[in-house]
């Protein structure tokens, strides 16, 4: 009698728990039946089409560009009102592509936490700049800032100028070949660019050499933007049970244990050295004063000076930029030199340029000048951004409500920025398919919303490492085309893109690479 009084004490406990939950959701969610969207089917909601995309054997191409091309054509649909509300099983979310709401959004200083995407990140990069939030995130933000000052990035440029020589020459040493797949090319150069300037460690990605680690990291931000877009893939026990959940961990481990080890080999060598300048002369402090720091250096050296850094800490934010530092880069450096390769008057415009700048001269390491003075390589750069912005979609969790022209989205609901859309929406951009760099001339820019064109986001969450980002593609694609003239051999009604949590080609990327007397340069 005493066990069936407890059973039912518990159904109706919880009946009653829930119920209370249940009704204070609806309550909570009524303002979002107001939006634009198809109905959710019961506990599935909107993505029955995903799971068929996955499941289909037919497909003609890879299933992120179905969803891109649906994400694209939603939002042209719902264009006016620049946001459409979606359901991931039970979870609303709401995609916005008006810069008015977005900045609503990323300028705000309360709904700073991101979506719930980014906790597939916590195994890899735990809660560093790129998935912490509150008070954590804002010390962080504030202790990383200095690091990106641009005297530290100058001291990059001599990196960045190394590795991408090393990839002009292998790109020469295929000459013979019909054309170039370049994408795998500039991954491994950016891999080698920001592992040396990041853990001042020579990985040497390009020659070969550490293949374990190369690979892990290949292979984890491979299987991370696949996770993203498969949601039975979202519980994280679930997913360690699977094969790819298996080898996620065991590439994560290769990663984990080598960042590990350089930390620990770089603290021991910085505190040996901090040990034999005390008794040194100031003259010779100086001059170690002035040495070229990476940036686990700088992190190293406030975790000496007990800044709040343990060596775990220091390792969240050395895995968060190395994923982040080649990866989004890459694809940017991909997506820019497709564009230059299909234009020809974009192409020789550029050249024209850079012959201005370095005056013929193919090997000359280009200064902060030299970049700055890269004017319309840089319009070139972002309108490549805007056409495929190197991530698509961002998230954010609201913890306030927002409301413009009549719709509201409650506090606590997540909205992902839909990038790609707010790029391509014709009221900000005309003819927005048209591939014109000219968008980007300080005079044609002038009256644009500031939050029209986000490849970096923006705001208070805005990449840290914009500029670091800018420079290396800079480097990188002026000295391939001091070098060589490009030609894409796909046009774009041929050139497939999907989605995942990077905007990556769905295909090769085959280019020709024309020599300009390569001899000068050997």
């Amino acid at each position: 009698m005493l066990m069936e009084y407890i059973v039912w004490t518990t159904a109706v406990f919880i009946l009653v728990a829930y119920l209370q939950w249940y009704f204070k959701r609806r309550t909570r969610l009524a303002p979002l039946t107001k939006f634009p969207g198809d109905k959710p089917v019961f506990l599935i909601g909107n993505i029955k089409w995903v799971i068929k995309l996955y499941a289909s054997k037919s497909l003609k191409h890879h299933p992120g560009v179905y969803i891109l091309e649906r994400i694209l054509g939603v939002c042209y649909l719902f264009q006016k009102t620049g946001m459409h509300l979606f359901w991931f099983g039970v979870t609303p979310i709401v995609s916005v592509f008006r810069a008015e709401i977005v900045e609503m959004i990323l300028s705000s200083t309360v709904s700073l936490e991101k979506s719930f995407e980014y906790r597939f990140l916590h195994q890899w990069l735990g809660k560093g700049l790129l998935t912490s939030t509150g008070s954590k995130w804002k010390m962080r933000r504030k202790l990383l800032t200095p690091s990106f000052h641009f005297r530290i990035l100058d001291n990059f440029l001599p990196v960045f100028h190394e590795q991408s020589m090393i990839l002009v020459r292998k790109i020469h040493s295929m000459n013979n070949h019909e054309c170039v797949d370049v994408a795998p090319l500039i991954v491994l150069c950016t891999l080698d660019a920001v592992c040396e300037t990041i853990m001042g460690f020579h990985i040497g990605a390009q020659d070969g050499s550490n293949s374990e680690y190369v690979q892990a990291i290949h292979n984890l931000s491979h299987l991370f933007n696949q996770r993203a877009v498969q949601p039975w893939l979202w519980t994280d026990f679930l997913y360690s049970l699977t094969k790819t959940g298996k080898g996620f961990a065991k590439d994560l481990k290769v990663l984990h244990d080598f960042t590990d080890k350089v930390i620990k080999e770089k603290k021991a060598k910085l505190l040996s050295k901090r040990e034999s300048q005390s008794s040194k002369s100031n003259k010779d402090n100086e001059f170690y004063s002035k040495e070229r720091k990476t940036f686990m250096d700088l992190l190293l050296d406030l975790h000496i000076e007990g800044e709040h850094l343990g060596e775990s800490d220091i390792r969240e934010e050395v895995d968060t930029f190395m994923f982040e530092g080649h990866d989004t880069t890459a694809v940017g450096i991909t997506f820019a030199l497709y564009c230059i390769g299909l234009y020809p008057d974009v192409r020789k415009n550029i050249e024209l340029e850079l012959e201005e700048i370095f005056q013929g001269d193919k090997e000359r390491p280009a200064s902060y000048d030299d970049l700055r003075n890269m004017k319309y390589l840089e319009c070139v750069l972002k309108e490549s951004q805007r056409l495929y912005p190197s991530v698509p979609l961002i998230g954010r969790k609201l913890d306030e409500d927002i409301t413009f022209e009549g719709l509201t989205v409650p506090r606590g609901t997540m909205v992902h920025l839909n990038i790609i859309a707010l790029h391509r929406n014709p009221s900000v951009f005309p003819k927005p398919e048209i591939f014109d760099p000219e968008r980007f001339l300080p005079e044609n820019a002038l009256n644009r919303h500031p939050y029209a064109y986000i490849p970096f986001s923006a705001g208070p969450r805005n990449c840290i490492g914009q500029k670091f980002a800018m420079l290396e593609e800079k480097i990188i694609i002026s000295n391939i085309l001091r070098n060589f003239s490009v030609v894409s051999l796909d046009q774009r009604d041929h050139f497939y893109t999907k989605v995942e949590f990077t905007l990556r080609p769905a295909q090769p990327v085959r280019l020709k690479f024309l020599p300009k007397k390569f001899e000068d340069i050997v």
